[in-house]
């Protein structure tokens, strides 16, 4: 869930990011959502093996799904273990969400893009899901003046100050 009183998730409980989404999106507002999993793809997540990069989440039928997310098989499960790496998955949110979600996709023309994949305090996993309007490449080359600008300033400020 979006909100100020969110806690801040720790750095070692990210299992994937997508470093790429805030280079290629405005990030509009961010959600907190679920994931539904199999047993063995939880297993492979903690140990870290998960890409979202060319992922995205998409509303059908009054559902969220995160398309195109590479979870790999876990080596040591048996023949219970997930079968496809890249299977649709199930985000979990509550209704108002999903139709607030849905509303701003269908009207302004903006993207849900996961942002990253982790384990909450509880150890349960999550989706970081952004709703983000795409970048033109004007834009991207002012986001990246900008950066190289402040990281410029900051260098000379500490040689000189």
């Amino acid at each position: 869930m979006a909100g100020k009183n969110r806690k801040k998730k720790s750095q070692e409980n990210v299992v994937a990011q997508n470093r790429k989404a805030r280079h290629d999106y405005f990030i509009e507002k961010n959600f907190e959502l679920g994931i539904m999993l199999a047993g063995s793809e939880v297993k492979s997540l903690r140990q870290g093996h998960a890409t979202i990069a060319e992922s995205y989440a998409t509303e059908k039928d009054g559902e969220l799904w995160l398309i195109n997310a590479y979870i790999p098989e876990y080596d040591a499960a048996s023949h219970f273990g997930h079968e496809n790496p890249r299977r649709p998955r199930k985000l979990l949110a509550h209704r108002r969400e999903i139709e607030t979600l849905s509303m701003a996709v269908r009207r302004d023309g903006m993207t849900l893009v996961p942002l990253s994949i982790y384990f909450n305090d509880r150890g349960v996993a999550k989706v970081d899901v952004g709703l983000a309007k795409g970048k033109t490449r004007g834009d991207k080359r002012e986001t990246t003046k900008e950066r190289d600008w402040k990281r410029d300033k900051a260098r000379l400020l500490r040689a000189h100050g």
